[in-house]
């Protein structure tokens, strides 16, 4: 059996994917995917220097698909899974965050040996959807990202103060930090204190006083956290990251959000805040996969230097 690969392009620094194959592989023999995640090389989640550097492309499965003024910019999958496999293949990029149909595309692809693969984990809070805060877990479960091999799950957890699907969000997302600690996989969760806006649209508030509240919230859920680590923003004062992290001793990453066109100026919120004692990395999705002059091994490479 032959398996669809990213090969190198001559006019391009990307590689580029075969989506023929990748589909034939799908048709014919699904059961590639468990073959590829069996023979997968698995690394340590954190190697020598002690950081981590996780590319994120979980977005299309909550509708997201937008970058910048770009609304369908993640839309074309074989045009992610070039930008994906080129961030992969960069020096200094541990892994990747993602749900199950484009890991599975990646492992078809070979582009996940010796990477940190996470699983996205609750994908049910459709973006502008009005059940978006009850936030069901529909994709990766612990048992999943066990039978694959995989590395570690991320969840998404957006509380709303005046919407009672945030209680439901809290609650599963309690029971799942739960199951990852049985089988000692990390758990990445991502917390929010958000709010609808006057045209119902929800804004997270990243103010310091609600990434605080945040912080504390998501360190305290479940009966360990022992396997519990934080995905944050950086505060819209950047100069007040550091008062915010001293609310937990759990290990953090910075989420990369939206970057727009100040690309710089991303970097320099991310380069003070990676200094603080508790944040041993980035997980950077849209910013450096599609960044403004289209240059994602440049990108990808300034976010690694940070580091």
């Amino acid at each position: 059996m032959t398996h669809p690969s990213a090969t190198p392009s001559d006019n391009d620094s990307r590689p580029v994917v075969d989506i023929t194959e990748l589909v034939r592989t799908r048709t014919e023999h699904p059961e590639a995917i468990a073959e590829a995640a069996a023979r997968r090389t698995r690394r340590p989640l954190l190697g020598p220097s002690g950081r981590l550097m996780i590319v994120a492309a979980d977005h299309p499965a909550r509708g997201a698909l937008g970058v910048g003024d770009r609304k369908f910019a993640m839309a074309n999958r074989v045009d992610l899974l070039e930008r994906l496999c080129l961030a992969l293949a960069r020096p200094g990029v541990d892994g990747v965050l993602a749900t199950a149909d484009i890991l599975d595309d990646l492992l078809l692809l070979g582009a996940l040996d010796g990477k940190v693969v996470m699983g996205s984990m609750n994908r049910g809070g459709l973006q502008g959807a009005a059940f978006e805060l009850d936030d069901r877990f529909t994709g990766h479960r612990p048992e999943d990202l066990t039978r694959l091999g995989f590395d570690a799950g991320k969840l998404l957890l957006r509380i709303d103060y005046g919407d009672a699907g945030s209680l439901t969000t809290m609650e599963s997302t309690a029971r799942a930090i739960d199951a990852m600690a049985a089988r000692r996989l990390p758990v990445f969760v991502e917390p929010f204190i958000s709010r609808r806006d006057a045209d119902g649209r929800l804004r997270n508030d990243l103010s310091a006083e609600a990434v605080t509240r945040s912080v504390a919230i998501a360190s305290g859920l479940g009966g360990s956290s022992a396997y519990t680590w934080l995905k944050v923003p950086v505060t819209e004062n950047p100069d007040d990251m550091a008062r915010v992290m001293e609310t937990t001793t759990l290990p953090a990453v910075l989420l990369g959000g939206e970057v727009n066109d100040d690309q710089d100026g991303a970097y320099e919120k991310w380069r003070g805040a990676l200094q603080l004692p508790t944040v041993r990395g980035l997980v950077v999705g849209r910013s450096l996969l599609y960044p403004a002059d289209g240059d994602v091994a440049a990108a990808v490479d300034t976010a690694v230097g940070l580091l």
